[in-house]
């Protein structure tokens, strides 16, 4: 396809992922980027992690600066999407200016979810989605010294309490979940993690609910919950995220846990396709709607639309995959959650020491999902156990002496 105009509303890695997919399949006609913020497109795992811990921004770029020129990607930073007309094609920017385009992609994101108790808006207090939020939390921590409460023990809280405890703060997790992780987890992994924690000196509130923030001058000076309180010098509050899908409803399109997409990322108008964080597609393995935040699903999604904008007629069909680093410990998981209530876990490995691989088994053996914590290597044999869908022998899956390259030929 040529001579066409095509537009991309994001500047996360699905926006970024999609422009560079349609040049590198040879679309030749005009793309123009609406980033948003005030940067090229970027990666966000790294702002919890590695660029939080060093400031190194040649992690998070999608492709490198001169690349959008030499590429001819328009790329509008700091310009915001105010409105869509689907009947005239265009998108109404702030200001009231308007681009047209032939074909439309919507990879607006999310944004942190947020708290709404007294003193939520005094000074000190972080949430975590663009790259001045991170410097911001780096900048308030990196001396150390500090007293941090981590609102949260999701992957974004823990992975910023282990950051900025390994800046030598003293770091308070506060969250209403019992066990760190159990959501996304189950409790018994999710033990796995907290343990690490506490081993590195991380101090874990549970099961309580932040009821308000003590401010003193305007500044958050401690965290008032359920179960007391505790003094801070700062506050991140990491309680997940919800999509942006603002611009997409008010024009009309079905909207849900995301943007209703098809497993191609068409949204309900012609020429119109979702992808990323905002997405809500139909993952055709489980025959039901799957929204995941996840780096390898703006990858994913973000090629699948850009592929059909170009008619290829692809669907994203991938095991969901994430990963963490928290202290000495790197983790690795594919799998499908809603498929792992009512499963039980096949341990292959030392939990204990915290080098292991954990499975995810139906009653009739299936592996539905896989985790590989300080093991590495193993990532593509676990998504293949998971992609036969056939049962396997458990003894032989717990065996750390059968490869699992065995298994997966087996299954």
């Amino acid at each position: 396809m040529s001579a066409s105009e095509f537009v991309i509303v994001g500047g996360g890695l699905a926006a970024g992922t999609a422009a560079s997919t349609l040049r590198d399949e040879g679309f030749d006609g005009h793309i123009t980027l609406i980033a948003g913020e005030a940067h090229k497109p970027y990666i966000r795992p790294p702002l919890s992690k590695a660029f939080l811990a060093r400031l190194d921004e040649s992690e998070l770029w999608v492709q490198p600066d001169a690349w959008w020129h030499e590429h001819d990607v328009d790329v509008r930073s700091g310009q915001h999407a105010r409105s869509l007309d689907t009947d005239g094609r265009k998108v109404v920017l702030e200001g009231g200016a308007t681009v047209p385009f032939d074909r439309l992609l919507l990879a607006t994101g999310a944004a942190p979810r947020r708290l709404d108790v007294p003193g939520a808006d005094a000074e000190g207090i972080h949430y975590l989605r663009t790259l001045e939020d991170s410097r911001g939390i780096r900048e308030a921590t990196e001396a150390g010294d500090k007293r941090v409460v981590v609102v949260g023990s999701g992957w974004i809280g823990m992975e910023v309490a282990a950051t900025v405890r390994g800046f030598g703060n003293e770091v308070t997790v506060v969250s209403h979940s019992e066990v760190p992780l159990s959501a996304a987890l189950d409790d018994e992994l999710g033990e796995v993690f907290a343990g690490l924690h506490l081993d590195h000196g991380v101090r874990l509130v549970r099961g309580a609910d932040v009821q308000a923030f003590r401010v003193a001058d305007g500044r958050v000076t401690g965290v008032v919950h359920s179960a007391g309180e505790v003094d801070a010098d700062l506050v991140v509050v990491g309680i997940g995220a919800v999509p942006l899908v603002g611009i997409a409803e008010d024009a009309g399109f079905e909207v849900e846990n995301g943007i209703l997409v098809d497993a191609g990322m068409h949204a309900g108008f012609s020429d119109v396709f979702a992808a990323g964080d905002a997405a809500d597609p139909f993952h055709p393995v489980l025959g039901r709607q799957l929204r995941s935040e996840h780096w390898a699903n703006a990858i994913g999604t973000g090629r699948t639309a850009a592929l059909n904008m170009l008619d290829r007629g692809v669907e994203y069909d991938d095991i969901p995959y994430f990963y963490t680093d928290q202290f000495d410990l790197g983790m690795e998981f594919s799998g499908y959650a809603p498929l792992m209530p009512g499963t039980h876990v096949v341990y292959r490995g030392d939990l204990a020491a915290r080098e292991f691989v954990s499975f995810w088994v139906t009653g009739e053996g299936r592996v539905v999902a896989g985790m590989n914590v300080n093991v590495w290597d193993v990532n593509e044999q676990v998504q293949g156990l998971i992609r036969s869908a056939r049962p396997v022998d458990e003894a032989r899956l717990a065996d750390p002496t059968v490869p699992l390259g065995d298994l997966v030929a087996d299954a």
